[in-house]
């Protein structure tokens, strides 16, 4: 890696699949838009967690079609159709590499089995922009709070690029808060990062460097164990996006 090159990861409490503003995609392209120049935002949308789900690819395409700076691109693992060196090319050829929710579990052993999980490393060495919203949040840390198999519960099977656990829809998804502060107070995941909906948490070379709010209510907070058997949960200082 270059020491010039920044090593980005956003961590979405939304974005085109869930709202309609499009304040939090207009973020995460503002993190790139100075590198590109005046070239076209390279955007790259994996949408493995879904299974490939036709009506979310249409709404990435919908969504960021229409914008006037941006070149969007899907990359579908289900139905291959490139070989190593293009999958290589597609994915490092990206200003930032878009992934969409659904099951963290499964698409990491998707993304494992194509060589994917290599790859986005490779990318985030370069400089790519790597974020997402749910799975696509989840699947950067080291460990994660995930209903991926059924029940709440944690999955300590992340890509590691960033330390410590992620739990997304902290605050819309019964038992979520509940159940991700006692599994890091009693140490089944370490401390980490909490988003409700509606946040953006932007990471470089591994340090928060900016939380955004598209909601005045919004919050991110770190989750730690606070050594007397609880958590302790920090509000993260925020800007709002409006």
């Amino acid at each position: 890696m270059s020491p010039s090159v920044q090593r980005q990861l956003a961590l979405l409490g939304g974005g085109f699949s869930t709202d309609g503003d499009g304040l939090l995609d207009d973020w995460v392209l503002s993190r790139v838009r100075s590198r590109a120049g005046a070239a076209p935002t390279r955007v790259c949308f994996l949408p493995t967690a879904s299974g490939d789900a036709a009506a979310y690819i249409d709404r990435f395409d919908d969504a960021f079609r229409t914008r006037h700076d941006c070149e969007p691109s899907v990359l579908p693992l289900f139905r291959r159709e490139l070989d190593d060196g293009a999958l290589r090319a597609r994915l490092l050829g990206q200003d930032v590499v878009y992934v969409g929710g659904g099951n963290t579990a499964n698409m990491l052993a998707v993304w494992r089995v194509h060589g994917v999980d290599r790859l986005l490393r490779e990318a985030y060495d370069r400089g790519v922009l790597l974020c997402g919203i749910s799975a696509g949040a989840n699947c950067w840390a080291e460990a994660s709070h995930t209903d991926s198999f059924g029940p709440l519960t944690h999955l300590h099977d992340g890509l590691g690029l960033l330390a410590g656990s992620v739990c997304p829809h902290y605050d819309s998804e019964p038992g979520r808060r509940a159940s991700y502060t006692s599994a890091v107070a009693d140490g089944t995941l370490p401390g980490g990062w909490a988003l409700e909906d509606g946040v953006g948490v932007l990471f470089t070379d591994g340090q928060l460097t900016q939380v955004v709010t598209r909601a005045p209510d919004a919050h991110a907070y770190r989750v730690e164990a606070d050594g007397r058997g609880g958590a302790e949960e920090r509000a993260l200082p925020s800007r709002p996006l409006r």
